[in-house]
């Protein structure tokens, strides 16, 4: 396998998913070599889990039907998967009990992710972020999103390790579909703390046909990758 080093100065923190995942939004194809953004975003990855050997995009049934039909986020890949700790750290959010989109219509839910963007309620940002963890370091703090109701494992004020587990990959406040939103940031409150870049340590990505590990590397947007526990 091919060793690719990147040798950037950003924060390098753990993969928090296991298995393969693509990500569909990711800081990637316009890195900052210094600095940070106001609008966190800009850093933000999301992950969703596909089936490369089916050729599937989300689940066991054709784009079609995510479209123009209605599909159980219960078939799709990446419902329920498991997400971990990115780093040793203090849980300062917790916040669970939001239900999830149980049925996927793709036409229907980009619209409300683009024109109906949901209301805020002082801290509660669950209609936006569904349920959610962020941990917090002496460096940074991560914020995990759109896990699956009633899956969170941790409790604010928690001292959790890194590769501990915080909750599953679900479908709750406003999204397409089952996925992992991740990002770092420099304070607490995702609506006013900046956006800061970050790699992952070490993962795999699929390139000319075969398996290369990449070290403190940042994924490309659809590009196949993948984490095991060694």
């Amino acid at each position: 396998m091919t060793l690719i080093v990147n040798t950037e100065e950003d924060n390098v923190v753990e993969f928090p998913l296991r298995g393969e995942w693509t990500a569909i939004n990711t800081p990637a194809h316009r890195i900052p070599s210094h600095g940070t953004d106001k609008l966190g975003m800009r850093y933000a990855f999301d992950f969703i889990r596909r089936s490369w050997k089916l050729l599937m995009y989300l689940s066991t049934k054709k784009e079609f039907h995510h479209w123009f039909g209605r599909v159980s986020v219960k078939e799709c890949f990446g419902w329920s998967q498991p997400v971990y700790s990115p780093f040793e750290g203090k849980v300062v959010t917790m916040r669970d009990g939001w239900p999830d989109i149980m049925e996927i219509n793709s036409l229907r839910d980009s619209f409300n992710v683009l024109f109906r963007t949901p209301k805020i309620s002082g801290d509660d940002f669950r209609p936006l972020a569904g349920n959610h963890v962020i941990v917090h370091s002496e460096h940074c703090s991560a914020l995990l999103a759109h896990l699956r109701n009633g899956s969170v494992k941790v409790a604010e004020g928690q001292h959790v390790k890194v590769g501990d587990l915080l909750g599953e990959v679900g479908n709750s406040g406003n999204t397409t579909g089952p996925h992992l939103h991740f990002q770092l940031m420099k304070g607490d409150n995702p609506f006013t703390a900046t956006g800061l870049p970050c790699r992952f340590r070490s993962y795999e990505c699929y390139r000319h046909g075969s398996w290369e590990t990449a070290t403190n590397g940042i994924p490309g947007r659809l590009e196949r990758i993948r984490y095991k526990v060694e």
